[in-house]
């Protein structure tokens, strides 16, 4: 039998990374889990360390790292704690590691990311904001170094599912038309416009589907999750913004489709289970078990769709010139639309303006070359800046 792969899992204690190490602990002759990071959920990373026993575990700060790394040493497990950014790069490139799987919610996930693609590993993506901020960059990388990029999102694991096989080989799609991303539409879907101003965040936090962090179910329900999905999508699979159509599925059965210029429309189908992606991921280009139920087709019994409305949803609006615009333009885009949402959750400003603070940004700030990773980074911050200077003139 060959030798378990060994995976780090960066945001070990969010959804993504606890289904991923639910399907993990499913098939223990497959896999070993090499290391656990978190950020905030630090009884929740011990826990886990308790169950999986890695040799790394990393956390935000020195501080932490030793209270974990104490707590390590009393249960008699041998785990190194590593602190901040430098412990997450280390664990995501380091030479016995064969798998990551990168979880980390927004801009944070980038520079571990991109420095496990540079060291040629197989990297399961699930943190969309690093081809969002940086996507000719990140896929140069990919080419350069020979690593294994595997989408997450459900939506792109969907698309890259329904692909001709050449294209897992590293060709770009041929005879593809359009990539038609399905959106659940969110909580909001139905409720009435001049209502969206008083929704509050655990309205907003409510999925009706899918079970997510706080982050990203609030932009699931202003759809700026499907917009940055579209940017990821243009650069996973070489297609231009125009190709790229969104379609609110409210069953969220069909995770995505492949139209293809011969008049097929192919569809992968599936309960909504983030262990499906994970699965398929991490066993590529074999099948296992993931723990989903099977899909009942009778008890779904109906599937719908619609076209998005850009007034209900300015984000989607917004992701898609920033997606045309290229540049640094999707970077500012994702840094704005971060500190928004934070400032939803924290009741500092309302759900309705989200869209008009990050319109703001992109006004204030035009876009530049993407030419390099610092670049991108003086991008983000200076969004940011900027973001945080609209809410002290204008948030509650």
């Amino acid at each position: 039998m060959s030798q378990a792969q060994r995976i780090t899992v960066l945001g070990a204690t969010g959804s993504i990374g606890l289904s991923t190490l639910d399907v993990i602990a499913r098939h223990p002759e497959r896999y070993q889990v090499f290391a656990l990071t978190a950020f905030s959920r630090l009884d929740e990373l011990e826990a886990l360390c308790l169950r999986h026993r890695p040799r790394f575990a990393v956390v935000p700060t020195d501080v932490a790292a030793r209270r974990l790394q104490e707590r390590m040493l009393a249960a008699g497990l041998d785990v190194r704690v590593l602190a901040g950014k430098p412990g997450l790069c280390e664990v995501a490139k380091h030479p016995d590691v064969d798998t990551l799987m990168a979880a980390i919610v927004g801009a944070a996930g980038l520079e571990p990311t991109l420095a496990a693609v540079e060291a040629g590993k197989r990297v399961l993506l699930a943190n969309k904001e690093a081809l969002v901020m940086s996507g000719a960059l990140f896929m140069q990388a990919v080419r350069r170094s020979g690593s294994v990029l595997l989408p997450i999102d459900s939506e792109h694991n969907a698309i890259f599912q329904c692909l001709p096989g050449n294209y897992a080989k590293g060709l770009a799609p041929v005879g593809v038309r359009r990539i038609l991303l399905t959106a659940s539409g969110g909580p909001f879907r139905e409720t009435p416009l001049e209502a969206l101003a008083d929704v509050s965040p655990e309205q907003a936090c409510s999925h009706p589907n899918w079970s997510m962090g706080r982050k990203i179910s609030v932009d699931s329900a202003s759809m700026m999750n499907k917009g940055l999905e579209l940017i990821e999508a243009c650069w996973l699979f070489d297609a231009l913004p125009a190709q790229v159509e969104v379609v609110i599925h409210p069953q969220s059965v069909i995770h995505s489709l492949v139209d293809y210029v011969d008049g097929s429309v192919l569809a992968q189908l599936g309960n909504p289970d983030m262990r499906t992606p994970i699965a398929h991921a991490l066993a590529w280009p074999e099948r296992i078990d993931s723990g989903v139920s099977p899909l009942d087709l009778f008890a779904i019994g109906r599937l719908d769709f619609q076209r998005p409305d850009e007034e209900r949803f300015p984000c989607l609006r917004l992701a898609r010139q920033c997606a045309e615009a290229g540049g640094t333009a999707p970077a500012m885009l994702n840094a704005a639309n971060e500190v928004a949402v934070a400032a939803f959750l924290e009741r500092r400003v309302r759900f309705n303006e989200i869209a008009g603070m990050i319109e703001a940004v992109l006004d204030a700030e035009p876009a530049v070359a993407a030419d390099s990773l610092d670049t991108v980074l003086a991008a983000d911050e200076a969004a940011r800046a900027l973001a945080q200077q609209w809410l002290q003139r204008h948030g509650r």
